[in-house]
C-alpha cells in the first residue's frame, strides 16, 4: 500500500469521478478531460496502490474490494476540501452550487424544510441543500464532526465556541382519534390522564415535556407506545384509544390531513422553542450567513400557533 505522503492527491479526483460514474467516458466526461487522460491518471493510482482499482464490464467498470472500500472517505475528503474553500469563496446564491449540510430535527424538518427549499430553489437554483437528523442527543457531535454546518431542534445552551438563536416558540395540542371519548367534553387533566399516550422519540427517550408536570400535578402520565418516526402516528391512533400531545403546529396539521380530532392540552409545558446553533467558526462565512438568515426568514413566516409562548 502506497504512503499517502507519496501520492498524488491530484489523481484522488480521477479515482473519485470513475467511483460515482463507473465508466470512464463518462467520468472523463464530467473532469472535462480525455478518455486517454482518465486512463493515464488510473494506471498511475493502479501502480502506486498495488491494486487494480476498477475491472472492466460490459457498460462500464466494477470497483475492486479496494476501490469499494476507499470510494466512500474520498468523496468525503474531497467535498469537505470544496466545502472548505467555498467558505473563503465570494459567494453569490444565484450562482453558487454549494452544498449545505442541515442537522435538523423531525419536527424542524416537518416545518421548516418545505418553506426552505422553496426559497433556495428560487434565490440559490444549484445549491444542495442536504438535512439529516439532529436532536440533544447528537446535534453538537454533528457539528464537532463537521458533519452538519448548522443543527436546529430543541437544543440546551451550547458551549461558547457555539453560536445559539432561538427560533420559533412553541405550544402543545392533544391529538386522538375522531371518535374518541376525550374527543368531546370537558378536557380536563383526570380525564386526560386516564387514557394511555402515544409519545414521538426519535432516540427511544421514554421522557417527554409532559410527563415533569402531571407527575408534579398528581396524575402521572400512562405510557402506551413510543415512536421514533411521526409517519405512523395517524394510524396508530385511528386504531388505538391512546392520545398524543405534540408541538401545536405539528398537530394541527396531523388533525388536517389524517382526519384527527384535535383538542387544547390541559396541562401547562414548560417553555420551549427550537434554536438554531453553528459554530462560530462560520460567522465570516458569507454563504452560511445567507443560509441562516434565509432560515430566519423562513422561522418569522411560519407564523404563530395557539398557546404558544411569547
Amino acid at each position: 500500500m502506497a504512503d499517502i505522503q507519496n501520492l498524488d492527491l491530484n489523481l484522488l479526483r480521477v479515482f473519485d469521478a470513475v467511483a460515482r460514474e463507473r465508466h470512464v467516458t463518462r467520468a472523463a466526461e464530467r473532469l472535462n478531460l480525455s478518455q486517454p487522460a482518465v486512463s493515464n491518471a488510473l494506471a498511475r493510482l493502479r501502480a502506486a496502490l498495488g491494486d487494480e482499482l476498477f475491472l472492466r464490464r460490459p457498460g462500464g467498470v466494477e470497483p475492486t474490494a479496494l476501490a469499494a472500500s476507499l470510494a466512500g472517505p474520498v468523496a468525503e475528503m474531497l467535498d469537505r476540501l470544496r466545502q472548505t474553500l467555498a467558505v473563503h469563496a465570494p459567494f453569490d446564491p444565484a450562482t453558487t452550487d454549494r452544498v449545505f449540510t442541515l442537522a435538523l430535527s423531525e419536527y424542524a424538518e416537518s416545518v421548516l424544510a418545505p418553506p426552505l427549499f422553496e426559497v433556495v430553489a428560487r434565490e440559490a437554483p444549484r445549491a444542495l441543500l442536504a438535512i439529516r437528523h439532529a436532536d440533544r442527543t447528537n446535534a453538537l457531535d454533528l457539528l464537532d464532526a463537521s458533519q452538519a454546518e448548522l443543527a436546529v431542534a430543541v437544543l440546551p445552551e451550547p458551549p461558547a465556541l457555539y453560536t445559539r438563536v432561538r427560533l420559533l416558540p412553541e405550544g402543545f395540542l392533544t391529538v386522538m382519534r375522531r371518535g374518541h371519548p376525550l374527543a368531546e367534553g370537558p378536557m380536563v387533566l383526570e380525564r386526560f390522564a386516564a387514557f394511555p399516550h402515544l409519545l414521538h422519540s426519535a432516540n427511544g427517550s421514554r421522557d417527554g415535556a409532559l410527563d415533569g408536570p402531571m407527575a408534579e400535578a398528581g396524575h402521572p402520565r400512562r405510557l402506551g407506545g413510543v415512536v421514533a418516526h411521526l409517519g405512523a402516528v395517524p394510524d396508530i391512533l385511528a386504531r388505538t384509544d391512546m392520545v398524543m400531545t405534540l408541538s401545536a403546529r405539528l398537530a394541527q396539521r396531523l388533525a388536517e390531513t389524517a382526519e384527527l380530532a384535535l383538542r387544547p392540552c390541559p396541562v401547562e409545558i414548560r417553555h420551549t422553542r427550537l434554536s438554531l446553533v453553528f459554530h462560530r467558526r462560520f460567522e465570516g462565512d458569507a454563504g452560511h450567513a445567507w443560509l441562516r438568515r434565509t432560515l430566519l426568514a423562513v422561522s418569522r413566516g411560519v407564523g404563530p400557533v395557539p398557546g404558544a409562548a411569547a
